[in-house]
């Protein structure tokens, strides 16, 4: 695909996005997506052939991002600390923010029928944003940045309150000391006291 159409599809996913964000999956239609990405229907139906298509590429693009930012700076041997910052405050910006948050979307689409019926549909997605993790937390235990932990269950107590946090913050206003609470207890558990990075 050439850049322009790869513009025009980003374009279209933002749009969609945020429409999804505010609606739900199931109250969105292409119509509503043409609208909101002012491009023909013809436009449209060219890139993608229905909502749960641009959806699914946008849930592929977000756990694909994170894997692949955590690579690149584990391939470029930055402080295993450091990435956790930077994905923790990323986390941390989103939690309370209900406008941008696709979890009620999440769950309406893995509660349809046909997707329910998919052998461990939402499953995988949890698998993919596990990797990523359980990646990160092994990186910084091998350099002795980070405490050893049961990585499975710091995975958990990490993706769970996130999920959750953004779940609620559809359903009641979210005080920012809440994510910054929950941020701090998870470098506590991970990040040693007596290395910052340096101990490698």
């Amino acid at each position: 695909m050439n850049k322009r159409g790869q513009k025009t599809r980003n374009h279209i996913k933002a749009c969609a996005g945020s429409l999804f964000a505010e609606k739900g999956f199931k109250q969105v239609t292409m119509k509503d997506i043409c609208e909101a990405a002012h491009i023909s229907r013809g436009g449209l139906y060219c890139h993608y052939e229905s909502t749960r298509q641009i959806f699914q590429e946008l849930l592929y693009d977000m756990t694909g991002r994170q894997d692949d930012d955590i690579d690149r700076q584990i391939s470029q041997n930055q402080p295993a600390a450091a990435i956790l910052d930077h994905i923790l405050e990323i986390y941390r910006r989103e939690m309370p923010d209900s406008r941008s948050s696709l979890s009620m979307a999440i769950y309406e689409y893995f509660s349809l029928p046909d997707i329910a019926d998919q052998p461990n549909a939402l499953y995988q997605q949890y698998l993919l944003s596990a990797a990523a993790w359980k990646k990160l937390i092994r990186y910084g235990i091998d350099r002795q940045e980070f405490y050893e932990v049961d990585i499975d269950a710091v995975f958990d107590l990490i993706v769970f309150s996130y999920q959750g946090v953004r779940m609620y913050s559809k359903l009641i206003p979210i005080d920012e000391r809440i994510p910054s609470g929950i941020v701090r207890q998870i470098k506590k558990i991970l990040v040693r006291s007596d290395c910052h990075g340096n101990c490698f």
